[in-house]
């Protein structure tokens, strides 16, 4: 009998994590994140576009590791703003930023901004390195929304309670795990994303 195949997340983030396991959990995928390997360096995300970093992150930490690694980058794209904050979604407000001080300076920047002009998406690009560092896939995916002027609901991160999905009339603080899990910008890249990966790691392990 084949060994369960693994795939390392490239990523610190604990409700990220939580989510890709989730996703993936139906096909019988281990996975884990570099939070379980201590000596893997923190990989620099200095690209200018979601593909370069998602890409970085995965060849870097699979050539570490020795191990198939999905590399993610993703973030918020507001209208008015120009695309902003985009690939410094994570770090908008600036050195020691939080989900606290990005969404503050996110709803600063669109205080004038009337609510018909609010709309915004979500990106998510997702890279799979095998364990020599090269990337074999690639997937990206959007989901469009508005944001809203309070915050709705306790679940997600980041600026989830502040995306308001139009269609649901809820944010995706408000909306439910499996809701979402069919909705969101990484679910959307996922069901792309599935079925090479399975196909790899499956080969893999044969």
């Amino acid at each position: 009998m084949s060994a369960r195949p693994s795939l390392v997340i490239a990523s610190r983030n604990a409700k990220k994590r939580r989510e890709i396991e989730e996703l993936l959990a139906p096909h019988w995928i281990e996975v884990h994140s570099v939070t379980d390997f201590p000596d893997v360096p923190e990989v620099i995300e200095d690209g200018v576009t979601f593909a370069d970093n998602a890409a970085k992150k995965a060849a870097q930490t699979a050539q570490h590791l020795n191990r198939w690694v999905l590399g993610e980058d993703s973030g918020l794209m507001v209208d008015a703003l120009g695309g902003a904050p985009g690939v410094y979604s994570a770090r908008f407000s600036g050195e020691g930023a939080t989900d606290e001080k990005n969404n503050k300076k996110l709803l600063s920047e669109l205080a004038d901004v009337p609510d018909d002009k609010r709309g915004a998406r979500y990106l998510c690009h997702a890279a799979i390195s095998d364990p020599r560092g090269n990337i074999r896939f690639t997937v990206e995916a959007t989901c469009r929304g508005r944001i809203i002027r309070e915050p709705r609901g306790a679940n997600g991160f980041g600026y989830d309670p502040y995306f308001q999905i139009l269609e649901y009339h809820q944010t995706f603080g408000e909306l439910s795990s499996s809701v979402k899990h069919h909705l969101s910008h990484r679910a959307r890249a996922f069901e792309r994303l599935i079925i090479p990966l399975v196909r790899l790691l499956q080969g893999e392990n044969a």
